[in-house]
């Protein structure tokens, strides 16, 4: 059980360099194995290429293939039976002749949910799951949210001064954080599928809402614009990424902008506008919205993680952060002259 834990963690950890690359699809890697020896070893490097189990199995030397059917495969995820960007891997195992799996967790999405599993069952081959499920878990936390609830995983950040303020008076934007800070936050960017602002965020701030300073994927931008009052000159109208703006009135899309009309009626926008995400496949959003949208989530309980950049500055007055009791603090560190609290549910 020892070396199923270690294997499996290897797998985990090869998993997560398909972080940012592999969305919608979720992050897996692969360890073969035979007698405690690395066969092979892959990940899922990008959405639309190989599989994790493929590229371990490319990865084997033509010296030891004749080994694979008495080795022993670690996959972080079941192995999936249905043809989509790829054929299906589990198709793949028996035909290369494994004939014992460990699986981390099993799919929760429904073309593949157990299929995967009964498929090499089927075949005789031998199936443990659960190793480290726990672990493996959080690693694809965005895409179990996103399968499991319908809905976008939500992570939550804002910076708030030592006083507890997040913009001046009449929301006049402060430079809060300091440059490390800023520099993860590029980083977190990268990692989320979206990000998201309000009206007032857009308007005052006049954010780009893109990755500079970390190699990565750009994000979806998403504007919460009731009345459509952003003016053209601002970075979000740019075109230089993909936008959508939320609101209630029409307007044609552009090239990189595109429009989803809300009903005027609705008496909270947010809960359509989660449903729309989810449709469109955008699995984590990162929302970095001022305190009406912030609070908005935080007192129906519609978030994830919440990430808060405390810094030593003082306003003496401005726009209120947030004020709520959280539970759940993961992780409390320093990040240059800031203090990040991190809180998970």
């Amino acid at each position: 059980m020892q070396d199923d834990d270690f294997f499996m963690r290897r797998a985990l950890d090869l998993a997560a360099r398909g972080l940012s690359y592999t969305r919608p699809n979720p992050m897996v890697g692969c360890v073969i194995t035979h007698r405690g020896r690395v066969l092979g070893e892959g990940w899922h490097e990008a959405y639309g290429g190989p599989h994790a189990e493929a590229n371990a199995l490319a990865a084997v030397r033509p010296a030891d293939r004749p080994l694979l059917p008495e080795a022993r495969l670690y996959v972080s995820l079941e192995p999936c039976a249905h043809h989509g960007q790829t054929p299906p891997c589990a198709d793949l195992l028996v035909a290369e002749g494994i004939r014992d799996v460990v699986v981390c967790n099993d799919d929760p999405f429904a073309l593949v949910s157990g299929r995967g599993t009964a498929k090499l069952r089927a075949a005789g081959v031998a199936v443990a799951t659960g190793c480290l499920a726990a672990e493996g878990r959080w690693l694809n936390r965005r895409f179990f949210t996103f399968h499991e609830q319908k809905r976008p995983y939500l992570v939550l950040k804002w910076a708030e001064t030592a006083d507890g303020f997040l913009a001046g008076p009449y929301y006049q934007p402060v430079q809060i954080s300091g440059p490390a800070a800023g520099l993860l936050t590029h980083q977190w960017r990268a990692e989320e599928a979206a990000i998201l602002v309000g009206t007032r965020t857009a308007l005052h701030d006049n954010p780009r809402l893109s990755v500079r300073d970390w190699p990565g994927p750009q994000p979806l931008r998403v504007v919460l614009d009731k009345n459509l009052s952003l003016p053209p000159t601002h970075h979000l109208l740019d075109g230089s990424q993909p936008t959508l703006l939320y609101t209630h009135r029409h307007r044609p899309d552009r090239p990189h902008l595109q429009h989803a009309q809300l009903p005027e009626d609705a008496p909270d926008m947010l809960p359509g506008i989660l449903a729309d995400l989810h449709q469109r496949q955008v699995q984590s959003v990162l929302v970095e919205g001022g305190p009406t949208v912030l609070n908005a989530l935080i007192e129906v309980g519609m978030w994830d993680e919440i990430r808060v950049f405390r810094s030593p500055k003082k306003l003496h007055q401005g726009i209120a952060a947030p004020r709520v009791g959280l539970s759940g603090l993961q992780e409390q560190r320093r990040v240059g002259d800031d203090e990040l609290f991190w809180y998970v549910r």
